[in-house]
């Protein structure tokens, strides 16, 4: 970021500290990371509280803490006191956002955020300069940290936003100020700290309070409660463009598991092959490409970019490994998230796609979590959703698995994990033939199903 004086940041903060006069250049909220041009902000988490290395990162050189309390064994001119020092992070990178004059795309949504932020930008670098959201930091802290790292000389920036709780996106997206403000879709993710599905969708919608003046707000048309996310999008007055069976998709299958999409954006008709078939790859690039119509960019162009970007790691990204005692098996690592119509998307993709040479078709499913009462009903969907599948084998891991399990038939082989515990070995050993095809897919954090994909990556690949 570019310099800011200590003394700036303190009104930037609303504090009204006395503190030193120095340069700062980079705000941190690691103490691992301070140094003599660092703010350091003291973060409280639920595990580790920021201002326990306060005395320690200003002994490192870093001129300034941001704290919410005056601590004794600090100097007092180092500390900018506030009362809330996440709130503070967050009026920090509105600041650098203010300094920002190229168009920023805010995005939300309950599943494939950060897919759809990284084919935008891979899209939009081939017209520009970019920058984007690192990874998934697209939380309360993922935010700030962005928006004050923001690569002031980039044309454009692409911000992912997440959340669990009302008004979560309503505090970002006041940071972040997009131009475009982008949804992907709405599902019963976190449905547990919310009434009602509805809730979820009012939480998303949040995200066009802070669209600004004659922004665009982009949403998928076909989604859950899509009415509900246009009404709010008009009562700020948003150009809404609408994603999905709005542009009039028609999709053919090609050799090597890739598509063939013909639709309509903004009027033009495109055609535009891609890397990866399924519902969910065409509607990420349908919204890609809704986000260069808002732009003014070249559509066609856009879209023959498309068919060079594939899957991410942990996001259905597909590897060739091999079996310890010889043959080799494909991957399809869809770790990262569990949620309960990205499952289905990718039992369906799974379903779909074409055999090896006589291979089986297994896929490893781990739980998924923060649904609520909805648990049961939805494991048990899983379960009926693969019943009527091409699917070989199925491996439920975690206790909730076992509705999912108690649904399928006597035509698929089935085996049950209480956790993740020796999955891997029982794979490679025991279950694993030459040509079957794999998908790992569950809660991240519940499942850990991630450490069993990067175990299989890491074997087979020798």
């Amino acid at each position: 970021m570019e310099a800011i004086n200590s003394k700036k940041l303190a009104e930037i903060v609303y504090s009204t500290s006395n503190v030193i006069d120095a340069d700062i250049r980079e705000i941190v909220t690691d103490s691992r990371k301070a140094h003599k041009t660092c703010a350091f902000v003291a973060i409280k988490g639920e595990k580790f509280d920021g201002h326990d290395f306060v005395k320690q990162v200003i002994e490192q050189g870093c001129p300034v803490a941001i704290v919410s309390r005056l601590l004794k064994d600090v100097p007092a001119v180092r500390q900018i006191v506030v009362t809330d020092t996440l709130e503070a992070y967050g009026r920090i990178g509105a600041y650098n956002r203010s300094r920002f004059n190229g168009k920023v795309i805010g995005l939300t949504g309950s599943a494939g955020k950060t897919t759809t932020k990284e084919e935008i930008k891979f899209v939009l670098s081939r017209f520009a300069d970019v920058y984007a959201t690192e990874g998934n930091h697209n939380n309360q802290v993922g935010v700030p940290e962005t928006l004050c790292n923001l690569n002031l000389t980039a044309d454009y920036a692409v911000i992912e936003m997440g959340m669990s709780a009302k008004g979560e996106i309503a505090q970002l997206t006041s940071w972040v100020k997009p131009d475009i403000a982008l949804i992907t879709n709405v599902y019963p993710m976190h449905i547990e700290f919310f009434e009602n599905f509805k809730g979820i969708a009012e939480a998303k919608a949040e995200i066009f309070e802070g669209l600004k003046k004659g922004g665009t707000a982009i949403i998928n048309g076909d989604t859950n409660y899509a009415d509900l996310l246009v009404a709010r999008a008009d009562e700020k007055k948003a150009n809404v463009i609408l994603f999905g069976s709005a542009n009039e998709p028609e999709v053919s299958p090609l050799n090597g598991g890739k598509c063939l999409v013909k639709a309509n954006i903004g009027g033009k008709k495109v055609e535009f092959e891609l890397a990866e078939s399924g519902e969910h790859h065409v509607a990420n690039a349908l919204c890609v490409l809704s986000v260069v119509e808002a732009l003014g960019l070249d559509v066609s162009r856009a879209a023959a970019m498309l068919k060079d970007f594939g899957s991410l790691p942990g996001r259905g990204q597909k590897r060739l490994l091999h079996l310890p005692k010889g043959g080799e098996f494909i991957l399809i690592d869809d770790s990262y998230s569990g949620q309960p119509e990205a499952m289905r998307l990718a039992i369906e993709a799974l379903h779909k796609m074409p055999r090896k040479n006589g291979g089986r078709k297994i896929a490893v499913l781990g739980k998924m979590a923060e649904l609520g009462d909805l648990s049961k009903q939805k494991h048990i969907e899983i379960g009926q959703a693969l019943r009527n599948t091409d699917i070989d084998v199925v491996v439920g891991v975690c206790p909730e698995m076992k509705d999912m399990l108690m649904q399928l038939d006597t035509t698929k082989e089935a085996h049950y994990f209480e956790n993740n515990d020796g999955l891997d070995e029982f794979l490679l050993n025991n279950l694993l033939q030459n040509n079957d095809i794999v998908l790992i897919k569950g809660a991240r954090y519940s499942s850990k199903l991630y450490q069993v994909a990067e175990a299989l990556i890491k074997q087979g690949e020798k």
